[in-house]
């Protein structure tokens, strides 16, 4: 399949997709990158979202009773199709978000690679434990089992491999699976279930339904539902929180985005640093979580650092995703103008414009804007612009004397997701590991990618103690104590003033 030759098949419930002749409402998908790339019109039917739960609830028992190797079997499937559609995927990823190829590429690479790393990796967190006489002559033991219906919500940014990474630890385990891509992407989304149907995968274990908020918020609500997995802002995921006050059973793990910082030292690899940050700060646009909001550069380097990121900066190129260019566009109108009206309020409060954002008009009509950088001349924790996360390619640089100071301007936004220190000095980096509320800290490395081998998740507004990734096969499962004892009855043990002659019994 070429992506040009893209049909909209409709929700995937019970196995099979299901066209819908009278929708509800309608997401018209339009490439960010190229306006005139019409993607495909979805419909959505806010009735399919209690069919697509109850299917994933009548199939979860037979699947979570097969056996652990079983579901390997259907995983693995799943992972060659991944690997054979590789290609196809990164094109539409890269149409779909507008991202460039090469970014794109890297992420349907990690389809597959999520797979490998959960099953020979991630499961060893869920391996059963014996402890011998865990009371006396009773033996103790731990198992993991599957908690049932798990709903996950996609973000637009990384459309097929954020999903994937709470899809894949929840079916292995023996979870089934309703999936809601993002409204942004939902030609990713339905490309990503034509896999799972290429796999064959009994029906109803894995269900995709399209949709848009109130989509969301039927998933969210819907009694049926055991566990919400999702990657967005903090405002939805806050939502989230809210709608499921008195869904106590409901485990909810939550990524919610960052305002990270990337601390600069005298003593840094200087060159190593700015290629670092530089990434870390425009890579998709400033549009990851784990994207560089922040860099706080000690006074002795902070005017040569500023200058050079500066150049460099002006020489990224920005486009079309099929022409590889480093910056892609933002990921629609709202977008431009929430990243344009962040330019007017960091220089309302005082943040001089180093480099200002703007829309860009390229031979390709989209959503593009170029990089901005402000100069923070005075610290202040309740700069709407120094703490807000603006999600698109802007940076505040910041100058400071010493460690505790930058600290202090690391843990002042709510968010904490990642921090990076560009150092020599690991007494430097002890003391953050200790001090940073953080959930992710990086040693002369960029705040942006992970590695699913590693737990990601952070503190604050960033989540709710609830990491992904290596740790996403915990939250998809219950631990389950148990005591077996294999002796005989020993009526002599009897508790006291039970008043029974168990010798007659």
């Amino acid at each position: 399949m070429k992506t040009k030759d893209f049909k909209v098949r409709g929700d995937y419930i019970r196995g099979h997709f299901r066209y819908i002749e009278r929708p509800t409402t309608q997401l018209k998908d339009t490439s960010p990158g190229d306006l005139s790339d019409m993607i495909g019109v979805f419909p959505v039917l806010h009735a399919h979202v209690e069919e697509a739960i109850q299917a994933a609830s009548e199939a979860y028992l037979p699947w979570a009773s097969l056996d652990m190797e079983e579901r390997k079997k259907y995983l693995l499937r799943l992972r060659e199709l991944f690997v054979a559609h590789e290609a196809q995927m990164a094109e539409l990823i890269a149409r779909d978000t507008g991202k460039p190829l090469w970014d794109a590429a890297s992420e349907a690479k990690n389809l597959a690679n999520k797979i490998d790393i959960t099953i020979s990796h991630s499961l060893n967190l869920v391996k059963e434990e014996r402890f011998p006489n865990a009371t006396p002559q009773v033996d103790g033991v731990i198992r993991h089992k599957p908690r049932g219906v798990m709903a996950v919500l996609g973000p637009f940014n990384f459309p097929a491999h954020l999903p994937n990474g709470h899809i894949v630890p929840a079916l292995l385990m023996g979870n089934t699976i309703v999936y809601k891509p993002s409204e942004q992407t939902p030609a990713v989304g339905q490309f990503y279930a034509e896999l799972f149907d290429k796999a064959q995968f009994p029906p109803g274990v894995f269900n995709m339904v399209q949709g848009d908020a109130e989509s969301g918020r039927k998933i969210v609500a819907d009694e049926k539902v055991d566990g919400i997995l999702f990657t967005g802002s903090y405002e939805v995921g806050l939502k989230i929180k809210q709608e499921t006050l008195t869904h106590y059973w409901k485990i909810l793990a939550l990524e919610m985005g960052g305002k990270n910082a990337t601390v600069v030292w005298e003593d840094a690899d200087f060159s190593k640093a700015l290629y670092e940050t530089l990434v870390g700060a425009y890579m998709s646009s400033g549009q990851r979580c784990s994207c560089t909001s922040r860099i706080i550069l000690h006074e002795k380097i902070a005017d040569k650092f500023t200058e050079q990121f500066y150049q460099a900066a002006k020489k990224l190129s920005i486009g079309h995703w099929s022409e590889n260019h480093f910056m892609g566009p933002l990921i629609n109108a709202d977008a431009v103008e929430k990243y344009v009206r962040f330019q007017e309020i960091a220089n309302r409060e005082n943040c001089e414009s180093l480099m200002r954002g703007k829309s860009l008009d390229l031979k390709q009509k989209g959503y593009y804007v170029t990089p901005s950088i402000h100069i923070v001349n005075k610290f202040d924790p309740k700069s709407i612009y120094q703490k807000s996360e603006i999600f698109g390619p802007n940076v505040a640089i910041y100058t400071v004397k010493d460690y505790d100071e930058a600290l202090k301007i690391v843990n002042s936004t709510g968010y904490g997701l990642v921090m990076s220190l560009f150092s020599k000095n690991e007494a430097l980096y002890k003391k953050a590991l200790l001090e940073a509320r953080v959930g992710l800290l990086n040693f002369n490395r960029t705040t942006n990618g992970a590695s699913s081998k590693l737990p990601f998740g952070g503190m604050g507004k960033s989540g709710n103690d609830r990491p992904s990734a290596h740790y996403a096969i915990q939250y998809c499962s219950v631990p389950v104590a148990s005591l077996e004892d294999p002796t005989g009855f020993d009526g002599t043990k009897a508790f006291p003033g039970m008043n029974l002659d168990w010798s007659n019994w």
